[in-house]
């Protein structure tokens, strides 16, 4: 019987989910490329948006968020189902408290002053979103959990459209006048993001960025249904394009913004990792076709160390500054690797972008070697 005509079978109750893991590590594979440029140099879709709007980097955390709530069903179900929820709020509470402080310490890496440092962080956000969201699918029912996340998109969308902001008014949507930016500044002062006038991981963003896990739960239940696999993909493309066209249309009145994480930007984004994530399930989990995810599965199982440790090493190589020639002032020494081995031989441009590649497959290798051993580190 070939693989075109067998009757694809469900998944078995809490098996491991292989395009899920690829998923995973090709979003980190990216986050790695976006936050590695090797000089001010960067291309449009290796950069966020400037504010309205959606580029390639921009679908990086949102599509995190998702991948958590997806985890989040297949990690608690069996348990879940086999009785066995003694001690599992304790356990969740834990594992968010130290994701939590692991987004702590790479804010205190150089900005350690307790009056300074940034309380939130994407770090932050992710333990935020998996603490609720896993409490919503352990406590609650769909209908609830749907209801939820109904009311965390409507509810931020009519606050930031008709609660006035002191000083600029009702429904302004800049750094400095919209009502979540105000409210990051009244609360978190010089906590916030680069004692700016906003935070990208803000306090009342965070309400639509649970939505965006929720969405995630939901597509995570239905995977784990015993739907046809034929069944489950097609559900996935067209709740995918239900939700695009529906953050696109949103976003004429509110716009797709991720510093806001505007529910546009949630409905939107989330179509779009609908649609990777049944690219993935499609290629690996219905064809076999297996070999083209094994980098991303690399990264992907081993999820919060490819988070942690580029950025560490990243960190040192923006704040050691070192001499160079024909500059007045010591340079990165990030700028200065992209110079040497890239800037003699390709435009600044294309230098950057070969930088930050260089860089993701510099990682690729170490967790390599480590996946060869089966080393994962998990918290």
């Amino acid at each position: 019987m070939t693989a075109e005509t067998a009757v694809p079978q469900p998944a078995k109750a809490g098996s491991r989910l292989l395009s899920l893991d690829v998923f995973r590590g090709i979003t980190i594979a990216l986050m790695i490329i976006v936050n590695t440029p090797g000089n001010n140099e960067a291309y449009t879709q290796l950069d966020h948006s400037a504010w309205n709007g959606c580029t390639l980097t921009d679908l990086v955390f949102p599509f995190f968020l998702f991948i958590v709530g997806v985890s989040v069903v297949f990690s608690l179900s069996k348990r879940l189902e086999e009785g066995r929820t003694q001690g599992l709020a304790a356990q969740i509470l834990k594992r968010s408290l130290i994701i939590y402080a692991l987004g702590m310490v790479l804010n205190a890496i150089p900005n350690y002053h307790p009056s300074t440092i940034r309380i939130l962080g994407v770090l932050q956000r992710i333990a935020i979103c998996y603490f609720f969201s896993s409490l919503l699918f352990l406590k609650t029912s769909l209908r609830t959990q749907i209801a939820v996340t109904a009311a965390a998109l409507l509810g931020y969308w009519l606050a930031m459209t008709y609660i006035p902001v002191p000083g600029f008014g009702a429904g302004v949507l800049t750094k400095e006048g919209s009502l979540a930016s105000w409210l990051d500044r009244a609360v978190l002062g010089a906590h916030t993001y680069r004692s700016g006038v906003y935070d990208p991981e803000g306090l009342l963003s965070t309400a639509p960025a649970l939505a965006t896990s929720m969405l995630g739960v939901f597509a995570g239940l239905w995977l784990r249904s015993a739907a046809p696999q034929a069944a489950k993909l097609k559900g996935l493309l067209a709740a995918g394009l239900c939700s695009a066209a529906l953050g696109w249309l949103w976003g004429l009145a509110f716009p797709i913004n991720k510093a806001l994480w505007t529910s546009s930007y949630v409905l939107w984004t989330a179509g779009l990792a609908l649609w990777l994530l049944a690219a993935c399930y499609w290629l690996i989990e219905m064809k076999g076709i297996k070999a083209w995810g094994r980098p991303f599965e690399i990264f992907g199982i081993n999820a919060i160390a490819a988070y942690m440790l580029p950025i560490f090493l990243l960190k040192f190589l923006v704040l050691y500054k070192v001499p160079a020639a024909g500059a007045a002032e010591p340079v990165q020494l990030r700028v200065l690797l992209c110079d040497r081995l890239f800037g003699t031989w390709l435009p600044p441009l294309d230098a950057s972008a070969a930088f930050a590649f260089s860089y993701m497959f510099l990682w690729l290798g170490f967790f390599w070697l480590l996946y060869r051993r089966k080393v994962f580190i998990k918290i």
